[in-house]
């Protein structure tokens, strides 16, 4: 066994059916009374109103301004409006969008944080706060946006959309592909990080033949948490890099961009990290992990090129030149040339030849 450092985060996991129930009983646990609510407007009618049921009189706010990729103006609004209400905690339930602006609020306010996810971002096991402002996506690493507790109620999937269920499933295996090539890697990440690929690898098929799936479900939810805490624990990559710039400069959506991009990622790897991505295709039941994921993505009807999510073509050397200019380690070194070339073949839904 070669030597190996590893931090393991502290925080409290609920995982379960009909969880969202026991919300008020984990504030209770946290010594808090008072919940400022984070929410989306797909869900303020739904799971949000039943939250709010759920915490009674202990909820003292509901925000549903929750955005993609967390812009600094939306949590600055929304941090009026928390200073109004006078929380002692945070409660966030959505995807990754509630989450991240519930990272942001907590960042600046320091208050403690519920995450209840309804996706399989995997933001809410990650101590990463990603935002966007003037056009570029950020990110920095602090203990203080690690929510306290997640509670995974796997009900609150059930109604997710196939194709939200698929783009989300390829982000949260993003991370775990990332975690197996890490320059801090370790044994112990790379063990749960071969799971949560499995578990979401078998899961997603099962999901998109059939929503209601609640095993499916289970698995998914499951591997989204062991690949968001992969993420938590070690170092982002050339994937990361290209999926936050793509983001926040270009505006294209979150999930599905992660989507589009990971096989380019791993095949542009591929030489530099054989016994990492070794791993990704073992864990895929497939012969080489690029084309797996590739296959896997188009097999269920995802998004395979840039083009087809809305990225002008005209903006790949700009894009080549902003993810090259401040470059994330990785294991194969970069160039702007190497990385044109990648963001060519991912605009027209090649498959990976890096």
């Amino acid at each position: 066994m070669d030597a190996f450092e590893y931090t393991p985060l502290h925080g409290r996991v609920v995982f379960g059916h009909g969880t969202l129930a026991r919300v008020a009983e984990e504030l209770s646990l946290l010594g808090c009374r008072r919940a400022f609510v984070l929410s989306d407007l797909h869900h303020a009618k739904t799971a949000a109103a039943k939250l709010l049921e759920v915490l009674g009189d202990r909820a003292v706010g509901l925000s549903t301004d929750a955005v993609m990729h967390t812009p600094v103006e939306v949590t600055e609004r929304v941090l009026d409006r928390v200073s109004e209400a006078s929380p002692d905690c945070l409660v966030s339930l959505g995807g990754g969008s509630t989450t991240g602006l519930s990272k942001a609020v907590a960042f600046r306010t320091g208050l403690p944080q519920i995450a209840i996810p309804t996706t399989y971002a995997g933001s809410e096991a990650t101590p990463i706060l990603g935002q966007t402002e003037q056009g570029r996506k950020t990110t920095l690493r602090s203990l203080k946006v690690l929510p306290r507790v997640v509670v995974y109620d796997v009900d609150l999937t059930l109604d997710m959309p196939v194709r939200l269920s698929v783009v989300s499933g390829a982000n949260a295996m993003a991370h775990a592909v990332e975690a197996l090539y890490a320059k801090d890697g370790n044994p112990v990440t790379s063990l749960l990080a071969e799971q949560g690929i499995a578990a979401l690898g078998r899961a997603l098929p099962l999901i998109a033949a059939d929503t209601q799936h609640r095993k499916a479900r289970s698995d998914a939810l499951f591997g989204a948490w062991a690949c968001g805490n992969c993420l938590g624990t070690v170092g982002m990559a050339l994937h990361h890099k290209l999926c936050h710039m793509l983001g926040g400069s270009f505006d294209l959506p979150h999930a599905e961009t992660h989507t589009v991009i990971l096989p380019h990622a791993v095949a542009f790897n591929r030489s530099a990290a054989p016994r990492a991505l070794a791993r990704v295709a073992r864990a895929l039941g497939v012969d080489d992990a690029a084309d797996g994921l590739f296959d896997l993505a188009h097999k269920l009807d995802a998004p395979t090129s840039l083009k087809a999510i809305g990225m002008a073509e005209s903006d790949l050397d700009k894009a080549a030149e902003i993810a090259t200019s401040v470059p994330y380690w990785n294991p194969r070194p970069v160039d702007k040339g190497a990385i044109r070339a990648l963001l060519e073949d991912a605009y027209h839904g090649r498959r990976p030849s890096h």
